[in-house]
């Protein structure tokens, strides 16, 4: 289930306890709510209760009942309640050029440190055999046959699925990728497959990349 409301709340009441902060409804399922309580992610149960002190009352696909300091509410999908709810801040990751006008990225992928190159024309990650061993990404078994056109001419590449890719703080999982068996490219190209998920905008010389929330 998407997030699909935010819930600021701050209560006072005589006699009870107190909770002052922001509840964001992550999913709604049958009997069970995935909340964000001040950044931190609680699964709760019909009759749990957060470390915060928010109880699960009741839940469906539709809404949760909500027990804060001692006050029920029905919180529905798509439902903004109490004060202002301003969203997740966005990540963003700020890129500067090289001499030679390109950009160049310092990231991770599978959890191995990387260089990029940043290249919005490559429509996916590209790599050569030798820095994908490196990466120990097995590409002619777990990999499809494909062939892709490179200044050479036509090369043999494999499709490959790249679990985890992080640039600074941003990350993303399930990122497709091409192996080429060759000695090119001679860097790792950060293509459209990751850069497609993002939001890229300019300001002067600077690139800066945001995540999609």
């Amino acid at each position: 289930m998407k997030i699909l409301v935010g819930i600021g709340l701050l209560l006072a009441l005589a006699g009870t306890s107190v909770f002052a902060g922001n509840i964001m409804v992550m999913g709604l399922f049958k009997q069970k709510a995935v909340l964000m309580i001040d950044g931190k992610q609680r699964t709760l149960a019909v009759g749990q209760t957060s470390p915060e002190g928010i109880t699960l009352i009741s839940a469906t696909s539709n809404a949760a009942v909500l027990e804060i300091a001692g006050k029920r509410g029905s919180y529905p999908l798509g439902n903004q309640v109490g004060g202002k709810f301003d969203g997740p801040k966005q990540t963003a990751v700020q890129l500067y050029p090289d001499q030679q006008g390109m950009y160049t990225a310092v990231g991770s992928i599978n959890g191995l440190p990387i260089n990029f190159m940043v290249d919005t024309g490559a429509t996916f990650i590209s790599m050569n055999g030798n820095e994908a061993r490196r990466l120990g990404i097995d590409y002619r078994l777990t990999g499809q046959p494909a062939r892709t056109s490179t200044a050479s001419g036509i090369e043999q590449a494999y499709h490959v699925k790249l679990q985890r890719v992080r640039v600074g703080d941003i990350e993303l999982r399930d990122i497709d990728a091409l192996v080429l068996d060759g000695a090119f490219p001679t860097e790792v190209l950060l293509g459209m497959s990751f850069l497609g998920r993002l939001e890229i905008q300019h300001a002067g010389k600077v690139m800066e990349l945001r995540k999609k929330y």
